[in-house]
């Protein structure tokens, strides 16, 4: 008994004890009596968007006010718009004003932290995930305010006429899938969650989430504006996130919250329609940077025909802890509309999955009043709770929904396709992009965020090498519209086998062409192609084929290029996503030196690269002490309490409780003894 004992306990003593500066189970939020006390910093942010074309540019100031008596690091994980360009990092202490400059990873930490040490005013940006950044800022002196500004670009998307631009302010605590890691803590990092085998950075990653009643009242608030030149006339301006005002000077609209500062709670989106009839069919932009020619070209191929051919649709949805609240009632509604979308000689499934996925068909099973009656009382009683297990629920979804063969030979023309309803909330997309590729055959894989902060970069990058297209429900009140505009496009993609080809290119341009190969375009999406090395000069031409067979082809005219900003960016980012993909695909490591030298030459944040700004002059002397404070988000609006993430203490709970269970065996078995000896 002893033994066990020591081997029962020793790992809980271990857990217990495991509590540092910057673990999971640090002391950041909470006082000597272990309650819940705000943050030492109040945090604001300002966005200042301005859109010309397909551009938009961004200037994001985050200001980190000091109101305690020690000197203060902040660190504070964030979201940006999934493929975001950081290009620019500024800080400004009072009247001072540092300009940061990209380094490598490893060399800007150590700039970073050399200046921390000694006492200077110093920040930091490094991205996580290509949506995800770090932010650290050191040495905020007592009742002072320093601010970061970051300089960012996107692209703005545009889909079934309506163009859409998105503002993150918050995230979905993502599921950690794999066993804890036994190492270190590492002296950059801090979160709820551990490092594991499948998400390593896991700590990185994880920020508290809280209440919004748990902080400041003036903290997590967000100023929003935003200057609109799409480059033709308007027909409206609307938000499906926030109420807005607009103010119209021709064709440049200014948009801001009509309530002012947003509670950051919930991404802010931004739509915008042009007149009937105005809508672009085809756009080109041309930018020169540094003697080179860069061309961003956006073709819209015409309307699908009627040829509809009998699907084996599979419904995947989302039912983990993250999805409680409104989210699974979105999911609901969003998959009944699905159900509504199959016809005589369709076939479909069902599949829901958290800790582990659950099918309602042992395969799939024909469209009848029957088999969809049962489906749809089956969705109504779905609830959210549990863990966000995905990858087993890809494989049942993508290589355990086959056909019966010997049924169905004669059905060999069937399309399949895969629904993915989900809030995108793992740590673990590289992998889960390995696995689409993997698995995915002859499937196409269509992606549907729900909730109000989804993980829009896994959504979007999983429909991409799932070689389908995504959807976002932001609007409650209208998650018909933009599902019935999907199903619609599902039924037939618009041109499939699709050729770009510029004029007098080069092996080397057609290198330098993005995305390397286009997938499929489903109605109402438009193809893009960024290039360099490529002149203004004769025309562009796009071909591809329909779906009953026939062929497509489209000239566009160089010559009418517009003037374009950041295209160098632009093209930039997409090389280094071409490279990252490639070495995903090979299972090698990426060219880490090119993409460090492409980061650093176009003054881009990378996996490799990082921005840092640090001050000549010190500003706390070397005996002062320097508390760091990990700054948390907020819980993003509609998801459960439940979801909230605080900072725990390390308590010898586990220890006492092993003690009680082992005094309960003791006296057990001395009355046991007592009942021999006396019988």
């Amino acid at each position: 008994m002893a033994m066990l004992l020591v081997l029962f306990v020793q790992p809980l003593y271990a857990e217990a004890n495991t509590g540092n500066e910057d673990s999971a189970g640090a002391l950041h939020f909470v006082d000597g009596k272990g309650q819940w006390q705000e943050p030492a910093l109040v945090l604001g942010s300002d966005f200042d968007v301005r859109v010309s074309g397909l551009i938009a540019d961004s200037k994001l100031v985050r200001s980190f006010k000091n109101t305690s008596d020690d000197w203060r690091e902040g660190v504070f994980v964030f979201p940006l718009p999934e493929k975001a360009s950081v290009y620019g990092l500024t800080m400004k202490v009072g009247r001072r004003t540092i300009v940061g400059e990209v380094q490598p990873r490893a060399e800007a930490k150590k700039t970073y932290e050399a200046a921390r040490d000694a006492g200077r005013h110093a920040a930091t940006v490094e991205q996580q995930r290509p949506n995800l950044f770090t932010t650290r800022v050191a040495n905020i002196p007592p009742g002072a305010e320093v601010s970061v500004e970051l300089s960012y670009q996107q692209l703005v998307s545009y889909r079934d006429g309506v163009f859409e631009l998105s503002v993150p302010t918050t995230l979905t605590p993502r599921y950690m899938p794999g066993e804890p890691l036994v190492v270190a803590p590492q002296q950059w990092q801090g979160g709820w969650a551990v490092p594991t085998t499948e998400v390593a950075d896991a700590d990185a990653i994880s920020p508290f989430t809280v209440d919004v009643a748990d902080v400041a009242a003036d903290s997590h608030r967000a100023s929003v504006r935003l200057t609109v030149d799409a480059g033709l006339p308007l027909a409206r301006v609307f938000s499906p996130s926030h109420e807005v005002a607009a103010r119209q000077d021709g064709q440049v609209v200014s948009v801001a919250p009509r309530a002012g500062n947003i509670v950051m709670n919930r991404d802010f989106v931004l739509r915008w329609q042009p007149i009937a009839g105005q809508e672009p069919g085809a756009a080109v932009f041309h930018q020169q940077w540094e003697g080179e020619d860069y061309l961003l070209a956006m073709v819209m191929p015409g309307r699908a025909g009627k040829t509809r051919l009998p699907r084996n649709l599979t419904f995947v949805i989302d039912t983990s802890g993250s999805m409680a609240g409104e989210s699974i009632r979105q999911a609901r509604e969003a998959l009944q509309l699905g159900l509504e979308t199959l016809a005589p000689g369709d076939r479909f499934n069902v599949i829901q999955f958290n800790s582990q996925p659950h099918a309602l068909f042992m395969r799939p099973e024909m469209a009848t009043a029957n088999n969809l009656a049962r489906a749809r009382q089956y969705v109504s009683g779905l609830t959210a709770d549990g863990g966000t297990e995905m990858a087993p629920a890809l494989t049942l979804a993508l290589e355990g929904q086959g056909e019966n063969t010997g049924e169905l030979q004669e059905e060999s023309t069937r399309v399949r396709q895969v629904v993915f309803i989900t809030d995108g909330a793992v740590g673990n997309e590289s992998a889960l992009f390995s696995q689409i590729r993997r698995q995915l055959g002859d499937q196409r894989l269509f992606t549907v965020a729900i909730g109000s902060a989804p993980n829009r970069h896994f959504m979007r990058e999983a429909a991409r090498w799932g070689r389908g297209s995504y959807t976002s429900v932001q609007d409650p009140a209208d998650i018909s519209g933009p599902l019935a505009r999907l199903f619609a496009a599902m039924e037939a993609p618009v041109l499939t086998d699709i050729q770009v080809n510029w004029p007098g290119q080069s092996e080397a341009a057609m290198e330098d062409s993005f995305p390397l190969r286009p997938g499929d375009l489903f109605q109402g999406e438009p193809l893009l192609q960024v290039v360099r090395g490529v002149s203004p000069t004769g025309e562009l031409s796009v071909s591809g084929q329909l779906p009953g067979g026939g062929k497509w082809q489209q000239n566009l005219d160089l010559q009418q290029a517009a003037p374009g900003t950041g295209l160098n960016r632009y093209w930039a980012r997409e090389k280094i996503d071409s490279l990252l993909d490639e070495a995903r695909i090979q299972a090698k490591e990426p060219a880490k030196t090119q993409i460090t030298e492409l980061a650093v030459k176009h003054s881009l944040m990378s996996p490799f690269t990082s921005f840092v700004a640090v001050d000549k002059t010190p500003a706390r002397a070397a005996e002062t002490r320097l508390v760091r404070d990990h700054l948390p988000t907020l819980l993003p609006a509609g998801s459960q309490p439940g979801l909230a993430r605080y900072p725990q203490t390390a308590t010898f709970a586990p220890l006492l409780i092993a003690l009680g269970f082992f005094g309960l065996m003791l006296g057990a078995a001395m009355m046991l003894l007592q009942r021999r000896a006396y019988p």
